[in-house]
Formats: structure tokens, sequence, C-alpha cells
């Protein structure tokens, strides 16, 4: 090779980011939120959004803006099965068309606006995004979670933030095996991904880093984790996750999901459940249960300070240990293209184990580092 080339300095590609929005389910956070009564708005995909539930006990998502005259139908009053609008009483039902007109003889025949797909399911509620405006396909799904609707796992922990950066920064997260060690102080020993049609899945185990191991409140000690996580769609993942401690194993779900805002925000929703366990205190396991919400929720602040600052980047030099990241964002183009437009290398099977042994001997040195110069008083 020559040296020129060999010598050359590789230039950052970053095309413009699409104002497309991902094809799919897109979870708003738990359902009960939205059952006061109270229509309630949203921001996503671009544009303000009403979601209100009626009197038969169905949540709706519609177009926030009236077709009459632009009243915003957030800020109205749910009558009955429709949400009136503020400014003339029109009232529109959740299947998008105005049911009625008090001070008129006759709805018009085109008194429609948009109406958009939901599902409440495990205490969550979700609403279906088209760019095409088709309705969801019938094997285009979200899992049931056995522990949301279980009297042997906790409530929900539900957290919520908004993110100041395109949402694709976080499906990196799926193939980024060395940033756990990096950014979040994690050991990860055994780290696969699988791809295939609309699901994204990483599977991990990992230890406890010895330079911040410490026994929690309750003396228990944490000897590491085994994660599958999988994606099922552009935004909601389903995180099956068991922390294995001195003397027992705690079974957890974490909830990973977001919608976008616009291309330059999105709400980030994380959500933890955790079986109870005969061995352990019911009060004890929901003080773990509080203590992961919260740790989980530290985590992705971690991850936020780095997204708020790096640059956008098409073309990432990678090593050998860096993941299927090229296979990963060819996965989720998927949601960006025309159904007609998706091509079979963004759904067909794809698997990829990443060789940890060289990882594992660098971390494990670092750690050893970290404690000899903390047992020397040197700063780590």
């Amino acid at each position: 090779m020559a040296a020129a080339e060999t010598d050359a300095i590789r230039a950052i590609e970053a095309e413009a980011i699409p104002n497309r929005f991902a094809r799919g389910w897109h979870c708003l956070g738990l359902a009960e939120t939205f059952k006061d009564g109270k229509p309630h708005t949203i921001n996503a995909f671009g544009q303000k959004l009403v979601v209100f539930q009626g009197e038969g006990g169905k949540i709706n998502v519609l177009d926030a803006y009236c077709r009459h005259m632009g009243g915003d139908l957030s800020q109205g009053t749910i009558k009955g099965d429709t949400i009136a609008c503020p400014f003339h009483d029109w009232r529109w039902g959740g299947d998008g068309r105005c049911k009625q007109i008090p001070y008129a003889r006759r709805v018009p025949l085109r008194a429609r606006t948009a109406s958009w797909p939901t599902l409440e399911q495990d205490h969550l509620l979700f609403v279906w995004n088209d760019p095409e405006g088709k309705q969801p396909p019938a094997d285009v799904t979200i899992p049931r979670i056995e522990g949301a609707t279980s009297d042997q796992w906790t409530d929900w922990r539900w957290t919520e933030q908004i993110v100041p950066v395109n949402c694709r920064e976080i499906i990196d997260n799926v193939v980024d095996m060395a940033h756990f060690f990096y950014i979040h102080n994690s050991f990860p020993t055994y780290f696969k991904n699988i791809f295939e049609g609309h699901t994204a899945s990483q599977i991990m185990k990992g230890k406890t880093r010895p330079d911040v191991a410490r026994p929690d409140s309750e003396g228990n000690v944490l000897l590491g984790n085994t994660s599958v996580a999988t994606y099922h769609g552009p935004s909601f993942m389903i995180d099956e996750l068991t922390y294995h401690y001195e003397g027992f194993d705690l079974e957890s779900v974490l909830i990973n999901c977001h919608y976008p805002i616009d291309e330059n925000s999105f709400v980030l929703h994380s959500g933890v459940l955790t079986k109870f366990n005969p061995d352990i205190p019911s009060d004890a396991i929901e003080l773990m249960a509080r203590k992961m919400s919260n740790f989980v929720l530290y985590g992705f602040e971690q991850d936020v300070a780095i997204w708020r600052s790096k640059g956008r980047i098409d073309n990432p030099l990678l090593c050998e240990e860096d993941g299927p990241v090229y296979q990963l964002r060819r996965w989720y183009e998927q949601f960006y293209r025309d159904t007609a437009d998706v091509a079979p290398e963004m759904t067909d099977r794809f698997e990829f184990e990443i060789d940890t042994t060289r990882p594992v001997e660098s971390w494990a040195k670092e750690c050893e580092d970290n404690l000899a110069r903390r047992t020397e008083g040197r700063p780590s």
C-alpha cells in the first residue's frame, strides 16, 4: 500500500438527518397517565398530537389541530367518546371523524382528521407511526411481558426524559460492547448480536468490575449479570435481565424505549419490573427495584452526556471488537423506507459474536492498575 494512502486522514461523513420518522410501534409511556379524564399533549413525529380516553375506555390519538379553524384539541374537553375543540366545540371521535357540531344542522362529509392506531398492553400505551399511512401488519407485534400483569412481580418503575439528539444515537448501543466498560463501569465477558426481521437482539454476560465493586446498603454483593435485550421494531427494547448476587439471583425486565419529538430530539423512557423472590422479603425486593431504576436512569444520563457533545458520523472507523455497527444501521434503515423498498439485506438473519479475549484481558489489567493506584494513594 502506498504511503500516501496509509497516511491519508479519514474524513468524517455525515449526511443530513432525515426528517422522516421510523415506521413502527412507539411507546408513549404508562397507559394510566392518560386515564385522568383530560386531553394530553404529545409532541411526536414532528407534530403535536392529542391523546384522550373516551367514556368507552379506549385511548385515542389524533392530530392536535382541529381541521375546522386550527383550535388546539389538547386544550379542549373530553365529551363522551369525543374530544371537543375549545374554539368552536367541534367534536372529534377516536376514528378521526367529526361526530357533532352543536350549532350546525349537519357535519360536512369531509370532516375528518388524522387518527393514529393505538395499542394498550401490559399497562403501556403504544402508537403506530407509518409515513405511508398504512395500518400495522399483523406480524409486527410487541410481545407480552409476563411480569407486567403478574402479582409475582413489582409494579412498573417508570422514568422519562427528553434527549436533544437524533434517536439513532441510542440504537447504536445495541452493538457497542466497549462503551459499557468505559461509560457504565460494566465488565462484559460475552457479547453477541442477532438481527432478523424487525428485531435486533443483544446478548451480554458480564461480571462486576473489581475496582468499583461495593456491597449495597443491605450487604448484598453483586457478582455479575446476564442480559438478553431485543428491540421489537425501531424504538421498543425488552431486556430480560438477571443480576447474580452472592447467594441468589434477581430476575428483572428492563424497558428501554423512545419516540421522536423531531429529527433532533426524542423522549426516552425506561421501565423496570422485578420478580419477587420467596427467600427475600418483598420490601427488600421493592427497594432493589427502586435502586435498579435509579441506576438505569443514571446510566442513561451518562449516555446523554456523551451524545450531547459527540458528532454524528455515518462512516465510523472500526476495529474488530467494535461489533457490527454497519449491519445494525442497515437493519435500522428498514424503518425509514417505504415497505416496497425494504431490501432483504435489512431483514435477513445476521449473527455476530465478538471475540472478548482481548477486551477482557485489557479491562482486567486496567482494573488491577486502578486498585493498585488506590492502595498506593494515587489518583485512578
